[in-house]
């Protein structure tokens, strides 16, 4: 059986870079055994499956190559991207239904941006020993004077471990070990790590996300990773704006440069609840041939 699928760009920045998605449409013909056979042919990091829904917009699941996941930022960015520059969803405010529940997908300016939840914060001194700061260090193969501040996990729906180093040119010599960031990440229950240091002008934060507990050694723009560290710029380092641009991908090699778009929305000054968004572009469409 041949399935189409979208290969998109997500969080792409001036018509290039960004983070390529799949995205199958009609999924509703396809078993979970199928989704996963896809995903692992079109082998990106997360391949989105649309189908239609009784209760929201469209519904979506998220596949890696190995395992379904609950929620993927870019490929969220990726499908409703697509969607919407195809014509086959129109307005402003639309809805994804997820394995755990409906999320909000706001279009503004062309851009799909997708709701997140308020953050919540487990600080190092929580941390079990089998994921300490010296374990941490070790996995990106740096030294702790590196460290601008002490790691903290933050989630909005999904956990990363953010790691703040004290300038921006550490990102270009870290070493991940990608055995041992996995141990830290499965002890923590985490996607995994993102990286980061405040950069100087537009861009709030440049970073690198590390998630081998998933099968992805590194991705060049993780929507997901973003909104927690918007919302730390914010709460723990006095940042107090309501916007936030978060570039990505630019150290990796090799390098895709991301620009990931992070929105507040703020109650009495707390964060009650986040989007993040950015640009989606159509790179190709393939075809792969799946069992029946």
């Amino acid at each position: 059986m041949e399935q189409r699928v979208h290969i998109v760009d997500a969080f792409a920045r001036d018509g290039g870079g960004g983070n390529p998605a799949g995205v199958v449409l009609q999924a509703d013909r396809l078993n979970s055994a199928q989704k996963l056979a896809i995903a692992a042919r079109v082998g990106l990091s997360e391949t989105a499956f649309v189908s239609r829904s009784e209760i929201a917009t469209v519904k979506l699941e998220f596949f890696t190559p190995s395992r379904q996941i609950a929620h993927c930022g870019h490929a969220t960015i990726a499908a409703f991207g697509y969607l919407q520059q195809t014509g086959a969803v129109e307005g402003e405010l639309l809805t994804k239904e997820t394995i755990d529940g409906i999320r909000r997908v706001a279009i503004r300016g062309g851009r799909p941006f997708m709701e997140q939840l308020a953050p919540t914060y487990t600080e190092a001194l929580a941390f079990p020993p089998a994921a300490g700061v010296d374990r941490i260090v070790g996995s990106l193969g740096i030294d702790s004077g590196w460290l601008a501040t002490q790691p903290v996990v933050c989630s909005t729906g999904n956990r990363f471990l953010i790691v703040h180093l004290d300038r921006e040119a550490r990102l270009a010599q870290l070493a991940p070990d990608q055995d041992a960031i996995a141990a830290v990440s499965e002890a923590l229950d985490l996607i995994g790590y993102y990286v980061f240091a405040e950069s100087g002008g537009e861009v709030a934060a440049s970073a690198r996300m590390f998630a081998p507990r998933y099968g992805i050694p590194e991705e060049p723009a993780t929507g997901m990773a973003a909104g927690p560290l918007a919302c730390y710029l914010y709460d723990r380092l006095g940042l107090r704006r309501h916007a936030f641009l978060i570039g990505q991908g630019a150290y990796m090699q090799p390098p895709s440069p991301s620009r990931i778009m992070v929105d507040l929305q703020l109650a009495q000054h707390r964060i009650a609840s986040l989007y993040v968004g950015g640009e989606a572009r159509l790179r190709r469409t393939l075809a792969v041939e799946i069992a029946p």
